[in-house]
């Protein structure tokens, strides 16, 4: 058998630098996509240094131009891509809609909704001429229900699951699963990144509990793409232990 491809946008930090990682280690050959060219050619290098094949692309996924352009440009050994996992995504603020900025739901929405649609679009040619393939979304439990401050990142996250849906319809028979990772919290550059690079606001928010890693994200991904072909994990909500929804986290004192 060939060695499978996959294909994972964001993947400077946080879950998308862990499923390269992953991945990597399980023989997977990878296109890494991000906007931070340094960041993505330090993961490659190491990568490589392990043995595997990696290829760094950068562009934005909140342009489609840039998308597409990229995409035209994927040398023809690498377009046989297996797997898919949309992973660029982020919040900023947390303000209430009254008060929140403009700029701030354009980033999530352009980020998380158009992004992922752009890729996606681009991506399936590719991953329908494939014996099978896999795309993963990697939403999170925003996308379940609402938390205080969050409206529009949830508003996102609640697309991408209905965006996840609409593709598993879509695509059947197609041999292409669709599956959703719906993270909890979970210790990335999130909540530096939603909060606009404080660094104690940001470690607030994991302040008395024992969070998700990367890790976690990670290891359930390649559970579900390493399933047998006749088995579909659809949706993977994964949260800590101490969390019990979008907004109930018990901590310690």
């Amino acid at each position: 058998m060939s060695t499978p491809t996959a294909y994972i946008t964001g993947a400077s930090a946080g879950f998308g630098e862990a499923i390269a990682r992953k991945l990597a280690h399980e023989g997977y050959r990878l296109v890494i996509t991000g906007r931070r060219k340094e960041r993505l050619e330090s993961l490659a290098s190491e990568l490589r240094s392990q043995g595997a094949e990696v290829l760094v692309r950068v562009y934005d996924v909140r342009h489609r131009c840039e998308v597409d352009a990229d995409f035209d440009a994927l040398p023809t050994q690498w377009r046989n891509i297996n797997v898919l996992v949309n992973n660029a995504g982020l919040a900023s603020g947390r303000e209430s809609i009254e008060s929140g900025d403009p700029h701030d739901w354009d980033l999530m929405l352009d980020t998380n909704v158009k992004g992922l649609l752009y890729v996606t679009r681009a991506a399936l040619p590719m991953l329908k001429a494939a014996a099978h393939a896999d795309i993963v979304n990697i939403g999170s439990i925003a996308g379940k229900e609402v938390y205080p401050g969050g409206n529009v990142y949830c508003a996102s996250k609640f697309a991408v699951d209905a965006l996840t849906k609409a593709l598993r319809v879509e695509l059947l028979g197609s041999g292409i699963r669709v599956t959703q990772i719906a993270p909890g919290a979970a210790h990335t550059e999130f909540s530096l990144v939603r909060y606009k690079g404080d660094a104690d606001k940001a470690a607030a928010v994991y302040n008395g509990f024992e969070p998700l890693l990367a890790d976690d994200i990670a290891d359930a991904l390649f559970f579900a793409v390493s399933r047998k072909s006749h088995v579909c994990i659809n949706d993977m909500v994964i949260v800590p232990t101490a969390q019990a929804n979008s907004f109930a986290i018990h901590r310690k004192p």
